[in-house]
């Protein structure tokens, strides 16, 4: 070991002897704890808030509240929390990650520091991986919650507008990460604050899974975005011709670094094939996007691994977790072309019009905390993008799983034998297995040697994932087989002998019960008590069985975890494991691995190949070795590297939008707070008529070069002047002409106020700035989207291309605002607000059945243009301006389409 290595360790150690001793504190109020009533521990979250109030840190109050919390699970849940269990939570409470191997039981866990850090009355965001397990730990763990008197809420993807506010609003709320970043966005879109949902800001988030969170899904940024121009038929079109060229002869991939780049003979090709001379040409050049797209789509995106087709659609399989992305759609015109590629109908290409970044969202949090079983192979990512320390928690029961070495074939047909010869006769001896695939396709092809051998199972996958939770937790009984794509945030322990709560709710639920309003606590008094004596024996006797059983595959060796190839991350091979040997349990695990393999074809094979040559193996005699598994460790070593390199990267442009986005999202925050505008307004009318006075009448020139003319139609586009032709050319000095312009515009806009009222004028200005905020906004991304697609060739002219960004989207920004003033002034000069005879003050009504994205877009352009009670007339509005009404469109082509 390094010195800096034994002085990290020595660090880390400190800082864990603290937390240890800190969690110990919580055994000492046990005792007390334990002989409060129900009303009397109830009581105690008023007196904790209370005392929070009155200037007690949390760390102080930690003790009595886990103590209180752990009290809570044992009466309304039936648990307890260990120790070990508590020290996972005191870490989780310093903001750092805390790894607990499966089964640990870190949805427990995640309770105390969540009602810790929900007495300081700012809300707590609690972050899963989809909507399942935010649903099912916001109905299970809200029992405990509200029995200590706090109140619990839950963002799911069908909400309406006011209901998600709502839930934002509770001291807890649970959601998808995706939700909790998507919703911010939308926030940053509307134009009024009563249509903003997270109210209480960014204070605590607690992020479950946060390996696969804030590092696999840290790749692909949020984005909202809106309909661009249609461009299907140019889709299909390339797609027909890509069809034609043949790959290393027209064309190279590399599978590795995920590019396609095509030659001279390809472009040759492509171009006899659309008539046309030049390709990269200025006029054709957007065609180069759709043939780009289509030799990806071609390639690098395959159906059944990264992809499926339902429904005549192209649903994105998620390569983590083996589940569909309902509503994600790649980027860069990948699924468009992927959609031309499959015959489904293509879907309209869309604009960013708000995006972020996962990790500059949950940056955006005071305090970031994070539990997994697997987040050491990242810690360096974890400490350098998020400053977050990752504690290893030890296990409640010592581990006994056997981790066997991984085996190797040369091909991929002796592999899938061997594995189904491996499966058969454990499934002969009754031992439960579990057998992990990295892709649909690959499960299914094993599903089929299984069925030929007689061997019954389940498969798990992207299209079979409606009984998921009863699949997995069923998964330890005696004789189980369950294929499955990525185990990766299933959510469910694995119960040697079988889950008997699960089976008890699934008899409940033949019998006509709905399980889930059981579990939302929102049964009527006299249903709930008639379920629970229906629900008690049948529990019993399911656990009486599945603790027999229990004992049986104890003998047998346990769940048996076998893994049919490496992924590209350790940590998900660790993962599945992990289903293994939870709780003291025995359990054995190994990977089978071919040469054919995707991580071993495009990092590996060479190496191993040459050995195997070597020693003359048959393709059906494997080899089982350290050096392979060390191989095998080194190209994911490397492959990881290769993806942090890519999320470093998106990182170090995303923080040149980063820096813009606070400005402008600073700038709405104010005002829709209601700021008052009037000094930044007038400000605003004094740079632009300056700025434009300076353009055609320069002190540094004679005034015979002035150009007055040019001057007084550009002074007029701003405000109606009537200073044309009142003015001396020949005598005035330039610095009086700024003034007498200014002069006069600063006396047209207090006119303008006076007629209108200050009140209303004051609206209309915060009104017309957010309007033309997320305009000019819109515009911004869209400009900066083709910024960052161009930029990397800047590296052939020897320029940094992080660089020459920064320095463009500099320049970019402060356009864009100037832009923004000018408009901002022009609009203000030539629009009048009238008060309405008949004010209305009924909220947008959103359709039966929308959904929150539906909602968010209807708040966001319901306030457009105008407040309630207010309605904008229009007065010589630029004809290429947006129109005032918040269409979106030009005014020539909106209200001004009468003109």
């Amino acid at each position: 070991m390094t010195v800096l290595n034994k002085i990290l360790t020595a660090g880390e150690g400190r800082k864990f002897k603290k937390i240890v001793d800190l969690a110990r504190r919580v055994n000492d109020f046990e005792p007390e704890t334990e002989l409060l009533s129900d009303d009397e521990i109830r009581a105690k979250t008023t007196e904790f808030k209370t005392r929070f109030a009155g200037g007690e840190d949390l760390d102080s109050l930690l003790p009595e509240a886990y103590a209180c919390v752990r009290e809570a699970a044992r009466r309304t849940i039936g648990q307890r929390h260990f120790d070990v269990q508590v020290i996972g939570a005191t870490v989780l409470h310093r903001g750092a990650i805390a790894e607990m191997k499966t089964g640990e039981g870190k949805t427990l866990v995640a309770t105390m520091p969540v009602y810790l850090n929900s007495l300081a009355g700012r809300g707590v965001h609690v972050a899963t991986h989809n909507p399942y397990l935010a649903k099912r730990d916001a109905e299970w763990m809200g029992r405990i919650y509200r029995f200590l008197g706090t109140h619990v809420g839950l963002i799911q993807p069908d909400q309406r507008a006011q209901e998600k506010k709502d839930q934002y609003k509770a001291d807890i709320t649970y959601g998808v990460y995706s939700q909790f970043g998507f919703d911010y966005l939308y926030d940053n879109l509307v134009l009024d604050l009563e249509n903003t949902a997270q109210i209480g800001g960014h204070f605590f988030a607690l992020v479950d899974e946060v390996d696969s969170i804030l590092i696999d899904e840290a790749r692909t940024p949020h984005i909202i975005s809106g309909p661009a121009e249609e461009a299907a038929r140019w889709y299909r079109t390339f797609s027909r011709i890509v069809t034609r060229l043949r790959r290393d002869e027209h064309y190279e991939v590399d599978e590795a670094k995920r590019t396609v780049a095509i030659n001279e003979d390809g472009i040759a090709k492509v171009e006899e094939s659309l008539g046309i001379e030049n390709l990269y040409d200025q006029v054709q050049t957007h065609l180069v996007h759709y043939l780009e797209a289509a030799l990806k789509a071609k390639e690098l995106y395959k159906q059944d691994r990264d992809y499926i087709i339902q429904d005549r659609e192209v649903m994105i399989v998620d390569e983590f977790t083996g589940r569909t992305l309902p509503g994600r759609r790649w980027s860069d015109g990948i699924h468009q072309a992927v959609e031309a590629k499959e015959g489904v109908p293509v879907q309209q290409e869309n604009v960013t019009q708000a995006t972020i970044t996962i990790q500059n969202y949950f940056r955006m949090y005071e305090k970031l905390a994070g539990m997994t079983g697997t987040a050491k192979t990242q810690a360096e990512e974890f400490a350098n993008v998020y400053k977050l320390d990752v504690f290893e928690i030890p296990t409640h029961r010592p581990m006994v799983r056997s981790d066997h070495k991984d085996v190797i074939y040369k091909t991929e047909d002796a592999k899938w034998k061997a594995v189904t010869e491996d499966l058969a006769e454990r499934n002969l001896n009754g031992q439960p297995c579990l057998v992990g695939t990295v892709d649909i396709a690959k499960s299914e092809r094993l599903s089929s040697y299984l069925q030929r051998r007689g061997v019954q199972h389940q498969v798990l996958n992207a299209k079979n994932h409606e009984r998921e939770a009863f699949i997995v937790a069923q998964a330890g009984r005696i004789g189980a087989v369950v294929v499955a794509t990525n185990m990766a945030g299933r959510g469910v322990d694995i119960l040697l002998g079988g889950n008997p709560e699960y089976l008890a709710r699934q008899e409940m639920a033949a019998r006509g019960w709905d399980n889930d309003a059981f579990l939302l606590d929102q049964m009527p008094e006299e249903d709930r008590a008639a379920y629970e004596q229906e629900y008690e024996p049948i529990y019993e006797k399911k656990k009486v069985e599945c603790d027999a059983e229990h004992e049986e595959v104890v003998q047998l060796g346990g769940l048996y975890v076998l893994g049919t190839e490496r992924h590209e991350s350790r940590r998900i091979d660790n993962q599945l494991r992990g289903r293994a040997g939870r709780q003291g349990d025995p359990g054995e695990s190994r990977f089978y691995i071919s040469l054919e393999d995707d991580l071993m074809r495009n990092f590996a094979a060479d190496r191993i190949n040459s050995v195997m040559e070597r020693l003359k193996f048959p393709e059906d005699v494997p080899i089982e070795s350290g050096m392979v598994t060390k191989v095998i460790e080194r190209a994911q070593s490397q492959v990881e590297s290769q993806y942090y390199e890519m999320r470093k990267n998106v990182l170090k442009y995303d923080e040149v939008l980063n820096k813009q986005r606070e400005v402008v999202y600073g700038q709405r925050a104010k005002l829709l707070e209601g700021q008052d505008l009037s000094e930044k307004a007038l400000a605003i009318v004094t740079e632009v008529v300056e700025s434009v006075v300076q353009q055609y009448v320069s002190p540094d020139l004679h005034a015979d070069d002035w150009d007055w003319d040019g001057l007084e139609q550009a002074i007029h586009q701003i405000y109606p002047s009537n200073l044309a032709g009142k003015l001396d050319r020949l005598s005035t000095p330039a610095i009086e002409v700024a003034e007498a312009y200014l002069d006069e515009a600063l006396a047209l806009y207090a006119a303008r106020e006076e007629q209108a009222g200050e009140e209303i004028f004051r609206n209309l200005e915060r009104r017309v700035f957010l309007h033309l905020l997320n305009v000019k906004w819109a515009d911004h991304l869209y400009e900066m989207d083709h910024l960052r697609e161009g930029i990397g060739l800047r590296g052939y002219g020897q320029r940094d291309p992080l660089i020459e960004y920064q320095r463009e989207a500099f320049d970019m920004f402060e356009t864009m605002m100037s832009s923004l003033k000018e408009e901002f002034a022009r609009y203000m000069f030539h629009l009048e607000a009238v008060q309405e005879q008949a004010e209305s003050t009924e909220p947008a009504r959103v359709p039966e059945g929308g959904s929150a994205m539906d909602a968010a877009r209807q708040a966001a352009g319901s306030q457009e243009g105008a407040g309630p009670g207010d309605s904008i007339r229009t007065d010589k509005v630029p004809r290429n301006a947006p129109c005032p009404c918040g269409s979106g469109r030009k005014y020539k082509k909106c209200h001004g389409a009468g003109e």
